[in-house]
């Protein structure tokens, strides 16, 4: 297996069969969100939005310009989108369970910041 296509998460559950509606605990679904990135080009992806999601965010505090909180979230899930559909071939999980998604783009984002998940 390439490490492009490392699993950041070796025992998590893959998506075969996998509701994620299922999970009642952040805590159980986090090993699922990271299956469901295991392809290095959508992480990438996401770390690139988040990071633009967060630069957008400061742009919308020092101008009080609301149009960046728009840019914010076209950055942010416009690029994990595509990470999902092109790179990684699977459906965003925020689609079924937006929260934990959500949760999850940033535990992974932290988790990449640490060298706990692989860039």
């Amino acid at each position: 297996m390439s490490s492009a296509h490392a699993n950041p998460a070796p025992n998590a559950p893959t998506a075969a069969g996998v509701d994620p509606r299922q999970f009642t605990r952040f805590a159980d679904f986090y090993p699922f969100y990271l299956g469901e990135h295991s392809n290095r080009t959508c992480r990438r992806l996401h770390f690139l939005g988040s990071t633009l999601s967060l630069v957008c965010l400061a742009m919308l505090v020092a101008t009080g310009r609301p149009q960046y909180l728009l840019y914010g979230l076209l950055c942010g899930y416009g690029l994990a989108w595509v990470g999902h559909f092109v790179f990684e071939k699977n459906k965003p999980a925020s689609f079924k369970r937006p929260l934990y998604s959500f949760m999850g783009d940033w535990a992974m984002y932290r988790d990449i910041w640490l060298g706990r998940v692989p860039f």
